[in-house]
């Protein structure tokens, strides 16, 4: 009986606050902050190569965060990762990966550290990807799991949960 009420109160909604932006906007603020206290060598000491880099990198992520959410709002379903799930949603950016608007956040994270020369961002854009995994995508998972059942569990068999 606990596991049949556990599964409806996924079916309702993932998450009960949107925690994912607060990790990634956290990781920012924290690599900014070790910078200026411990900084750590640039990741291409190149300062051209690493703005070029860094600058193509976060206007990817940013076309890919785009791309996602216009997938989810073509598709009738949510964007915010705390309310119910209308569709499950498998084209666009979501044929590649089923978490694309979180990748998209990781690479933007690392990109304002090769922007910056700063690698503090990659060692942050991990430990959020990490905390995005465990307190976030899983539990949205169970969610779509709940709601869509079979449908969802062959989704996963074929795209990846990052990349």
């Amino acid at each position: 009986m606990t596991g049949t009420v556990a599964m409806n109160a996924y079916r309702v909604k993932p998450l009960s606050f949107p925690w994912p932006p607060l990790f990634y906007g956290a990781a920012i603020f924290a690599a900014w902050m070790f910078h200026q206290f411990a900084g750590l060598p640039a990741l291409l000491p190149n300062e051209k190569l690493r703005w070029i880099t860094g600058a193509t990198m976060i206007s990817m992520a940013i076309g890919l965060d785009l791309w996602a959410t216009k997938t989810l709002l073509e598709s009738c379903t949510t964007i915010l990762p705390h309310r119910a799930s209308r569709h499950l949603v498998t084209h666009g950016p979501y044929r590649y990966t089923r978490n694309p608007i979180y990748l998209g956040y990781t690479l933007i994270t690392m990109g304002i550290g090769l922007f910056t020369g700063n690698a503090w961002f990659f060692i942050m854009a991990t430990l959020a990807a990490v905390f995005t995994t465990m307190l976030a995508i899983r539990r949205e998972e169970m969610h779509l799991h709940a709601r869509f059942g079979i449908e969802y569990e062959r989704y996963c068999r074929k795209t990846r949960r990052w990349i």
